[in-house]
């Protein structure tokens, strides 16, 4: 049976043990990712408490990490998402992304709907990709693929 938190706190203390361990037994989360059998993007945002997942895949990923069945239940339920504390990120990494969109956001609104018409772009169904190419100019660079199903509004 499919479960949800109504709480995030429990997933977030699973997160911050989760990553304890991957850290303690020298893990990447692609290896994680394989052990789970689903995408590097995925598993890392369910690690995260982002997503549940798959039965199995929750016990590989505890398996692998050392955790316990209460773990692989957490895992499985169906998270509070959008969890990450206060309204601007302080993380460099993750305020970037926060800047691009204030920077870019309503650039991409207007390109979506002039192309695909009034809607959204899904985040259920939903790809990432996240790939490191070399900068002509030197150094390297981050590609970063969202893919997402355009979702048109529907009049009612």
């Amino acid at each position: 049976m499919v479960h949800a938190q109504l709480d995030p706190a429990a997933r977030q203390a699973l997160a911050v043990t989760a990553v304890e361990a991957k850290i303690r037994k020298d893990l990447t989360w692609q290896r994680i990712a394989d052990a789970a059998g689903l995408s590097v993007a995925f598993v890392t945002a369910a690690v995260l408490g982002q997503h549940p997942l798959p039965e199995t895949s929750a016990r590989a990923v505890a398996d692998l990490l050392g955790l316990d069945d209460d773990a692989v239940t957490l895992l499985r339920t169906v998270p509070v998402r959008g969890t990450a504390p206060g309204a601007v990120p302080t993380d460099p990494t993750i305020y970037r992304f926060h800047e691009m969109l204030q920077v870019y956001g309503t650039t991409l609104k207007a390109l979506i709907h002039e192309q695909f018409g009034d809607g959204i772009i899904s985040a259920i169904n939903f790809k990432l990709d996240v790939r490191k190419v070399a900068d002509p100019e030197g150094g390297e660079r981050a590609v970063i693929t969202l893919d997402g199903k355009y979702l048109p509004t529907k009049p009612f």
